[in-house]
């Protein structure tokens, strides 16, 4: 399944795309092993694999069409895309395209020979070179601060460009390189995310998950994305269920409450011969509280002297 990201004010399945003014959507990839990101085009003919030049904040760069983008977005809505398709690629473009990707891939072992040579702490993990050579972006990881002012000004004598060492964390890493997660699928991050929402050990609690850090974390050794997804969802339903540890009452019976099962819509309670009573929606909704029998009064101090 393809995954891109088209942006829109309502984002309602919407197959008919004849509101869009005569915008047609493809998903394209910067580099082979890149995400794939949406572009517009008012070319509906183009096929898989073309090259095209796609507008940046830098210029235009070259792109291949992976497959047609789903259109979302309601009827009344416009829907626009994350980048513009501005032209087809001649063969002459085609050419330095193919010599470019072997470029960054020369840039990528040149800088870890002078990474050697330097003995740096820092891990390279991909190099981005404009396609009009103005700027190359070296992207590193590394645990502590990296004095790479040597390194620089080896790239910049060898390139003659503008050099950019940009230090990225361990979850940019695993986006960059991309894999499968435990799912079998592909890596969110390197599939369809573009940002990273904060994750804690409190979403996995809240869904009831096992607390093993092997099995909620991801290739990055960090907690899985994926915890954010239903954690509002957890969040809101068990708002509506009796909490563990109440008594509530059905009918003539008082039972406590034990522990909600989110996923079935189910709340286990305890009777008050110690047996453990599973209750489907139907049953927990007509429930009514126990109210906590009131306390004895305490005595009152008596007041002395001050």
């Amino acid at each position: 399944m393809l995954n891109v990201r088209v942006e829109s004010e309502c984002m309602t399945e919407k197959k008919d795309s004849s509101r869009t003014a005569g915008l047609f959507f493809y998903g394209i990839q910067f580099r082979k092993e890149g995400q794939v990101v949406t572009a517009s085009s008012r070319d509906k003919n183009l096929a898989r694999g073309t090259l095209v030049f796609v507008g940046t904040d830098h210029g235009h760069e070259p792109a291949r069409v992976v497959d047609m983008a789903p259109v979302q977005g309601c009827a009344d809505t416009s829907t626009k895309s994350a980048y513009t398709i501005r032209r087809l690629a001649n063969e002459s473009e085609r050419e330095k395209y193919v010599q470019l990707v072997q470029r960054e891939k020369q840039a990528f072992d040149f800088c870890n020979t002078l990474i050697e040579k330097h003995a740096l702490k820092m891990n390279l993990v991909r190099v981005e070179r404009f396609y009009n050579g103005g700027k190359i972006i070296f992207y590193f990881t590394a645990e502590n601060r990296v004095d790479f002012r040597a390194l620089v000004k080896d790239l910049v004598q060898e390139y003659r460009t503008r050099v950019e060492m940009r230090q990225v964390g361990v979850r940019h890493e695993t986006k960059m390189i991309g894999g499968l997660g435990t799912c079998g699928r592909e890596l969110c991050c390197s599939s369809f995310l573009t940002r990273f929402d904060s994750v804690s050990i409190k979403m996995a609690k809240e869904q009831d998950l096992p607390l093993n850090p092997v099995k909620i974390s991801g290739l990055c050794n960090r907690l899985l994305c994926c915890l954010t997804y239903e954690y509002d969802t957890y969040k809101k339903q068990r708002r509506k269920m009796p909490k563990p540890g109440k008594k509530i009452r059905i009918g003539e019976d008082i039972y406590r409450v034990m522990r909600q099962i989110v996923v079935k819509n189910v709340v286990v309670v305890e009777n008050s011969a110690g047996e453990e009573i599973h209750l489907p929606e139907e049953q927990w909704k007509t429930c009514q509280p126990v109210k906590r029998q009131e306390k004895g009064r305490r005595k009152e101090k008596k007041a002395g002297p001050r």
